[in-house]
């Protein structure tokens, strides 16, 4: 089988989940949509022919105009909203600011179960992938929830996690979309701050900011982070006024290699981190607990990086996030040499015991008489899983690349 795992492997350990074994190959999973399963008779049996034993299927996620190259039925699925893929009900959601929005789209009232069932089935594994912070169309709705950058513009698609409001919503989210089912794990996606950067409407802001200045602009001002930073003895006017002038050093003076602490001091750039941090580690305890007292116990993969200063939906790792999970994802260009150190700096930045896991993204432009090198090179990094966006949006060229991937993981 392509996902690393032999039919008479290790037996499931916590939560479900095969350990890897020692120096061994990489686990492989791919990720799909409800509606790449609900309505296509051959979707599982696609996937075990392509080499997968894991699915990671999107139970709660944002706004999407997606492709469906195979499906029998359609060709584009457009999610106009973020959306659970379950039924969201009123007893649980009532009287809540930010409650979950119906999918009419999805081919079924609930289509995440439906195509959890339908794939396990087949004898596939399945995770629930959810997304959290990221959600356009609350965020419209709740302005005084969201991100606010230092010049007062609000980013709508990120909700700020230094609100209670915006824990607790991730937190159901999280226990609604595994609730009543068998899942092997959850796949925890923008489990932090989103930022400046943000892929939508007709995108008209590439380029124009360095990294460095985005990376200033992606520090929140709204109400609730100022209120922190008043409780660490900062002054809330002071410290947007320092941002905005960091801002312009980081667009037209900032050299190569310049890191905020150079643009805000260091002082109080670690003050802003570690309030930032704080609001991402009480998201990532309440999502666990809610999981933990509804019963449920699922083996907890985290899309991060190791930057601690990255937001997005793999925002910075904190001191102590890894420790709440036991895979950490972390985004990789299968055709870059430093996928490489990618991998290594996720390994240092995690404990012993959480694996490392590469999210490799095989959509890109991929030359398939290149990438034998380059996805040997990916797997000679030494990550402990492989996680390949993805099977539903792929066409035939590049779905040849997944199971190109898995049966060399094997």
């Amino acid at each position: 089988m392509g996902s690393g795992d032999s039919p008479g492997g290790p037996e499931p350990g916590p939560g479900g989940a095969e350990p890897g074994p020692a120096g061994g190959p990489p686990r492989v999973s791919t990720y799909l949509y409800p509606w790449d399963v609900v309505g296509d008779p051959d979707a599982a049996s696609r996937l075990v022919s392509a080499g997968f034993r894991h699915v990671v299927l999107a139970a709660a996620y944002h706004s999407v105009r997606a492709a469906t190259p195979r499906h029998p039925r359609h060709r584009f699925v457009l999610a106009e909203t973020a959306a659970l893929y379950r039924p969201a009900r009123q007893g649980v959601w009532a009287g809540r600011r930010l409650c979950p929005l119906e999918a009419p789209w999805a081919g079924a009232e609930d289509s995440f179960a439906q195509a959890v069932r339908f794939l396990e089935a087949a004898g596939l594994r399945v995770s629930a992938w959810v997304v959290l912070t990221h959600n356009s169309a609350l965020g419209r709705r709740q302005r005084d929830l969201v991100v606010r950058n230092c010049f007062g513009d609000s980013y709508e698609w990120a909700l700020c996690p230094a609100n209670e409001e915006v824990r607790e919503y991730a937190a159901l989210l999280s226990a609604e979309a595994v609730r009543g089912l068998a899942l092997e794990g959850i796949s925890l996606e923008a489990c932090g701050q989103l930022g400046a950067e943000h892929g939508g409407h007709h995108e008209k802001s590439a380029g124009a900011y360095t990294p460095l200045a985005s990376q200033i602009l992606s520090i929140c001002c709204c109400d609730a982070c100022r209120r922190a930073w008043s409780v660490q003895g900062l002054d809330p006017g002071a410290t947007v006024q320092a941002l905005r002038e960091a801002s312009e050093i980081a667009q037209h003076e900032a050299g190569a290699g310049a890191t905020p602490e150079d643009c805000l001091g260091a002082p109080l750039a670690a003050q802003l981190l570690a309030c930032r941090q704080r609001h991402a580690d009480a998201l990532l305890e309440q999502v666990h607990g809610e999981l933990h007292d509804s019963g449920v116990r699922p083996r907890i993969s985290l899309h991060a990086q190791s930057d601690p200063w990255a937001t997005g939906a793999s925002p910075g790792l904190t001191p102590t996030s890894a420790q709440r999970a036991e895979a950490v994802l972390v985004p990789v260009d299968p055709t870059s040499a430093r996928s490489g150190e990618v991998i290594a700096a996720a390994r240092r930045s995690v404990p012993a015991g959480v694996k490392v896991a590469a999210y490799v993204n095989l959509l890109g432009p991929v030359e398939p008489a290149e990438f034998g090198a380059h996805a040997g090179r990916l797997i000679e990094a030494g990550p402990d899983e492989l996680h390949l966006y993805h099977f539903g949006l792929a066409n035939d060229k590049q779905l040849a690349l997944f199971s190109a991937l898995a049966s060399m993981s094997s």
